[in-house]
């Protein structure tokens, strides 16, 4: 499978160095900054983690070409009922998260499952705090917004604090607790590199291929349905 790579910084390299572990050739990369542009190369699948202003441009122009498309840039969401009916106007498929692990999804689930068991606890306050790298543009992270958001469908009924870390090198960390008088509790996801980004993002660029619609990694991993 002829994949394009949309931003050619550290995970984008990486998705090219693993890419032939999944049977995927990169067809070609596109990056203003390098200066890489990828006019007229024919792939199946692109992947992007380009950056939150671009993805904007990037998902209609790319679906324009006929392209199934992965996304894992975060801070965009303000522009997902645009670029999911661009996604349907030319029939493509996309799969966009905010976390390409498979640890990270299932620590989904494990997060929503917790916060059902505390919400009728009501001396229990939860709090969800994310780490990363100095370089990482927003936050909180897309993950921890996620986890927020599926603590509130599991019907925890009291503000849940989020807060975030910038500092080093850090891959990623999130940490949900729930605060007692007396007790806390925690529950961590803690990433040692970025290969699992790029693995999932692989792994969710040969899912989509040949799909029309908007996904996520759970539908990629067998344990959601489609948005």
């Amino acid at each position: 499978m002829r994949v394009l790579l949309v931003g050619y910084g550290k995970m984008g390299r990486m998705v090219e160095s693993l890419a032939g572990e999944y049977g995927c050739e990169i067809a070609g990369v596109i990056d203003p900054v390098v200066g890489r542009t990828a006019d007229g190369v024919a792939a199946d699948v692109a992947i992007d983690f380009s950056s939150p202003d671009a993805v904007p441009q990037n998902v209609p122009a790319l679906a324009g070409r006929g392209l199934d498309l992965v996304v894992g840039t975060t801070g965009w969401s303000a522009h997902e009922a645009a670029l999911r009916r661009a996604v349907a106007d030319h029939g493509v498929g996309l799969v966009a998260a905010p976390n390409f692990s498979a640890g990270v999804v299932l620590f989904e689930a494990i997060v929503a499952h917790a916060a059902s068991l505390f919400a009728a606890q009501t001396d229990f306050g939860a709090f969800v705090h994310e780490a990363h790298h100095a370089a990482k543009k927003d936050a909180p992270s897309g993950t921890a917004i996620l986890l927020k958001q599926a603590m509130e469908r599991a019907r925890f009924p009291r503000p849940i604090d989020v807060s975030s870390t910038r500092a080093g090198f850090i891959p990623g960390t999130h940490t949900v607790g729930f605060d007692g008088p007396a007790e806390t509790i925690t529950i961590a996801h803690t990433a040692r590199d970025r290969t699992a980004f790029a693995r999932g993002a692989l792994v969710a660029a040969k899912w989509i291929h040949g799909r029309r619609g908007w996904f996520t990694m759970k539908d990629v991993l067998g344990v959601g349905q489609a948005g």
